[in-house]
């Protein structure tokens, strides 16, 4: 496994070097300074597994950073590590196609747990940040983005992820990561509960 973690400070990617040698497997661990750093080790080692991306370090001008990062390297995983814990930072990530949020105030039990998630293909954001007011669990369709709304439509419908895959021409493990956050804005956690709670909403919509 072999994991990147991109922070101006190197404290930070001290403490992350430390939570990441408590993996059962061995891990390469790349250290970056800078987006620039960054962007030159991704092109160096095209089989990073995972990239710990601080918002705030030079180059990266907010999001615009992640944007370059995610444009010159769509297929890599790239999970946000900052000390921002604000609603607005963990929606334009995610919407964003993040794989993750993970603040820099969490514990390294936590963070640890968020890592293996992630790893695993799932998206974590932390459940405290979810329940911030601009996060809230709303069913109502612009919670989500356009990919999700989609996905989520063809869940109701009753379609596998292979065949939902299929029919919006992305990867099982995409749709995977989409479903994942549709249950966070949902509140749920199986495919059953997702549709009526979907279909609930519309109807409540619909009369209004």
């Amino acid at each position: 496994m072999k994991i990147l973690e991109a922070d101006d400070h190197p404290l930070v990617r001290a403490g992350i070097r430390h939570i990441i040698s408590q993996f059962e497997e061995p891990v390469e661990f790349l250290e970056a300074g800078s987006l620039d750093e960054a962007l030159t080790l991704a092109e160096q080692h095209p089989d990073l597994d995972l990239v710990l991306l601080d918002l705030s370090m030079p180059g990266m001008n907010g999001f615009a950073g992640y944007y370059r990062l995610e444009d010159s390297y769509p297929a890599l995983p790239i999970a946000i590590l900052s000390a921002s814990e604000n609603p607005q930072d963990v929606r334009t990530a995610i919407e964003a196609g993040a794989a993750g949020y993970i603040p820099k105030s969490s514990s390294p039990e936590l963070m640890l747990t968020a890592l293996r998630l992630i790893l695993a293909g799932e998206v974590y954001v932390p459940g405290k940040l979810l329940q911030q007011p601009d996060m809230r669990n709303d069913p109502v369709p612009d919670a989500l983005t356009k990919r999700q709304q989609e996905v989520l439509d063809w869940i109701v419908e009753g379609l596998s992820n292979k065949l939902i895959a299929d029919r919006l021409n992305i990867t099982e493990k995409t749709v995977k990561q989409h479903i994942t956050t549709i249950f966070r804005v949902y509140g749920v956690t199986n495919r059953t509960q997702l549709a009526l709670k979907a279909q609930a909403g519309k109807h409540e919509r619909d009369r209004r």
